[in-house]
């Protein structure tokens, strides 16, 4: 269910954000976001008597914050603002699954068994698919490609950095941080490039929908998520967003759906089974835990 709800969260945020740049400039929007984000998260941890990250454990979550959405978001949006379409900003941040897999064998030493490189495959198989109609537009993306790489680069990173730096850390205290701190960069566009809104409204009604369900309950979940199957298996998950997303998108804007869509979801939903199936290896022992009991255990045999 946590899996489930952080697919169809994040499926529901892309849409959602093409229908508010329709409403406001793309940095305001992404700029209002964070800002509220981390204003209201930060309530919540004061208001459930949850502990903000200190010392070391603050700097990394602020190293998270910059990843995972400063970059990502950003570098998706610059690359947007350079004439990148939507389709191939979709397909290049859905390779996520197997960079995030190789990153994690480089930083982490991960293992990369033969169910893992087959998850990964299947990912990466699924997401062309479900985008295949935008692969054409790769040779026409232009320069804004590099800043699309740049969102992709940065969901890895942020992904396998939580995992090996942040596991101590409350997933919402540390969304919290994070959020606030993405809003900096994030202003710094605003002034350069300005903001303008065409509709107040609707500008308001997608802004408050991303608040709740993209930046505070989506991204908490799938860093809750990362805590539990660590960044690979968590990456996992985006070979199956594009695909939701592109039915949300036919619910939502009356975007067609092509048959590779339902072939990307059969084929991410695969990969995931594979990648959860392989599960997680279960944590070293302590030797400072597990003396005592060794001990306890030696004289029970002793004694019989």
């Amino acid at each position: 269910m946590l899996a489930l709800s952080v697919v169809v969260l994040y499926a529901f945020g892309y849409p959602l954000g093409a229908l508010g740049i329709a409403a406001m400039s793309p940095f305001l929007l992404l700029f209002l976001r964070f800002a509220v984000s981390g204003v209201l998260m930060l309530g919540v941890v004061r208001a459930t008597g949850r502990r903000l990250p200190r010392g070391a454990d603050l700097g990394h979550a602020i190293v998270v914050g910059i990843l995972t959405q400063a970059t990502q978001f950003l570098g998706c949006y610059l690359g947007l603002q350079a004439g990148v379409p939507a389709g191939v900003a979709a397909l290049i941040i859905g390779v996520n699954p197997a960079v995030t897999t190789v990153v994690a064998r480089i930083a982490l030493r991960e293992a990369l068994t033969p169910r893992r490189a087959l998850a990964a495959v299947l990912g990466l198989a699924a997401v062309v698919t479900a985008c295949w109609s935008t692969v054409p537009a790769l040779a026409h993306a232009g320069a804004g490609i590099g800043f699309t790489l740049l969102g992709l680069t940065g969901i890895a990173l942020g992904g396998v950095y939580q995992q090996r730096f942040c596991r101590e850390v409350d997933p919402l205290a540390g969304n919290a941080v994070g959020m606030t701190v993405a809003a900096v960069p994030a202003g710094v566009l605003v002034a350069l490039f300005g903001a303008t809104v065409s509709d107040p409204v609707r500008g308001a009604i997608v802004l408050v929908l991303m608040v709740l369900l993209s930046s505070m309950t989506a991204t908490t979940l799938y860093l809750r998520v990362i805590g539990i199957a660590g960044a690979s298996g968590a990456a996992m998950l985006f070979a199956v967003i594009p695909s939701v997303s592109a039915l949300f998108a036919f619910l939502m804007l009356g975007e067609p759906v092509h048959p590779g869509v339902i072939a990307g979801l059969a084929l991410g939903g695969a990969a995931c089974a594979i990648a959860s199936r392989g599960g997680r290896r279960a944590p070293a022992p302590d030797p400072a835990v597990d003396e005592p009991a060794r001990r306890e255990a030696g004289a029970v045999r002793s004694d019989a």
